[in-house]
């Protein structure tokens, strides 16, 4: 169990540092392609088209996860269970494409980008990643994405030219989304046998799964509806401006995600909690984990963020830059927040805490978003995040200071974004030069270096105090 679940984190991490990756390679030629308002038109389109997948999948990416990894070593459980909860996503997915299909007849600003993205509402219905996680089996969904990802790459490159190509992007990422999920169908008959399920067992799965969905839906406000009423408020050069900075900060947080995906299903499956030995042991190794990636994160985007946002996005992007300073504060409260939700909270079905904290953060952000929206632009909507995200994490935090004893995080929380600290004052002192690609992975490598050699040598210490604390005792 140990090995796999080495393996699975393996899995998952090798996919997350390829979707790093291919936006590296895919967005400077994206945004000199398309400019800030084709990579508008897509943020807003795509925004749109994820409520309606939510409509679909509800609160799956949890409680689908979760139910398969209690019965994932019973196969006639997990065949009951998987067409049950997954009758129920047909019937949602029912309602969400009618909704979709009228909001395209008559609300869409532009007709042409909803009909594109139609694809990736579509692809909703054909979405069980949610019981190959609850099975842990992460190597068949990670493989698959990896050569989608890589054909959807090729895909751009040949046929995304100029920026009257928007809606061939569109059409593009929708179509891998759609492809994406249907290569996982052909492997399911070997885990499941067909049990034809009755009404009685597909509703006793609507109201938890609602329970989850309710946070789902909440938080997205606040991932998605800026950008929403940034098109509505604002215009689309705007929704593309931040569009890019909130993409880096995604690609932060994929690797923090990573974690809390492989953790869930064996945190669930144990049935542990963060007293017991095992459960502590995950939970400690996960939040120490976390902290020391995202110190690195935090100040090594802070220390970059103008010479990278030049050479990455290319001129008329300045903005992205401000946009990125505000923005990566949130990368801290995301990150032990998601360690909090997905081996606590979520496993231990604390989901009042969950659904609580949501509504609270969407509720503040739309607030915040409504006021400075209108003054500030894209700065006002990443001003709103960081007030949601924080808020969310500080809650959560709060509800259960009585089960985990938080303040034992707080010194190495405090060494590890000293070392952040101390790298981007070497960082900010490197002489600049001419040729600022060059001075940009000069930055990027003395930056990597200078973390890692000092992160390494707080950890020889502790092992070393360690030893001799049990050759004492």
């Amino acid at each position: 169990m140990k090995n796999n679940l080495k393996k699975n984190i393996f899995y998952n991490f090798a996919y997350q540092i390829l979707i790093l990756v291919l936006p590296l390679i895919t967005t400077p030629y994206l945004s000199r392609t398309l400019g800030a308002k084709g990579i508008g038109i897509y943020s807003f389109s795509q925004s749109i088209a994820t409520y309606f997948i939510y409509i679909t999948v509800l609160g799956l990416s949890n409680y689908g996860n979760r139910a398969i990894a209690a019965v994932q070593n019973d196969k006639d459980q997990r065949s009951k269970v998987f067409f049950e909860i997954y009758t129920l996503q047909l019937v949602c997915f029912t309602v969400s494409i009618i909704v979709y299909i009228i909001y395209t007849i008559f609300w869409a600003d532009d007709r042409y980008a909803a009909i594109a993205m139609s694809m990736w509402v579509w692809s909703s219905m054909f979405d069980i990643n949610w019981f190959f996680f609850g099975m842990e089996q992460f190597k068949l969904t990670v493989i698959r994405n990896i050569f989608i990802k890589i054909f959807s790459v090729i895909c751009i490159f040949i046929f995304v030219h100029n920026s009257e190509d928007v809606y061939i992007y569109i059409l593009i990422m929708s179509c891998s989304a759609l492809l994406s999920q249907l290569c996982l169908w052909p492997y399911i008959k070997t885990l499941v046998y067909f049990i034809r399920p009755n009404w009685n067992g597909v509703l006793q799965h609507l109201k938890p799964n609602l329970k989850l969905f309710i946070p789902i839906i909440a938080s997205s406000i606040y991932n998605m509806m800026d950008k929403i009423m940034l098109g509505y408020m604002t215009n689309m050069e705007e929704v593309g401006f931040y569009e890019n900075a909130e993409k880096i900060i995604k690609m932060v947080q994929s690797l923090i995600i990573a974690i809390g995906t492989v953790m869930l299903p064996r945190m669930s499956a144990l049935a542990c909690d963060v007293t017991d030995s095992n459960g502590k042991k995950y939970f400690d190794y996960a939040m120490e984990g976390v902290i020391i990636y995202v110190s690195a994160a935090i100040f090594g985007i802070l220390a970059i963020k103008d010479t990278f946002t030049y050479v990455y996005f290319g001129p008329g992007f300045e903005k992205t830059a401000s946009l990125l300073a505000l923005l990566v504060v949130t990368v801290f409260f995301f990150g032990i927040g998601n360690v909090l939700r997905t081996q606590y909270l979520i496993p231990q079905k604390l989901d009042k805490i969950f659904i609580d904290s949501s509504i609270m953060g969407a509720v503040l952000n739309i607030v915040v978003n409504a006021v400075l929206i209108p003054y500030y632009a894209s700065v006002g909507a990443a001003i709103a995040t960081i007030f949601a995200e924080v808020s969310v994490c500080i809650y959560q935090f709060y509800k259960v200071r009585n089960n985990i004893c938080f303040k034992r995080y707080l010194p190495v929380t405090i060494v590890y974004l000293s070392i952040g600290l101390f790298m981007y004052w070497i960082l900010k002192h490197i002489k600049i030069t001419q040729d600022k690609t060059v001075y940009l992975m000069r930055m990027v490598f003395i930056g990597g270096v200078t973390f890692i050699l000092l992160t390494f040598f707080v950890l020889y210490l502790r092992v070393k105090l360690k030893l001799k604390r049990d050759s004492n005792g």
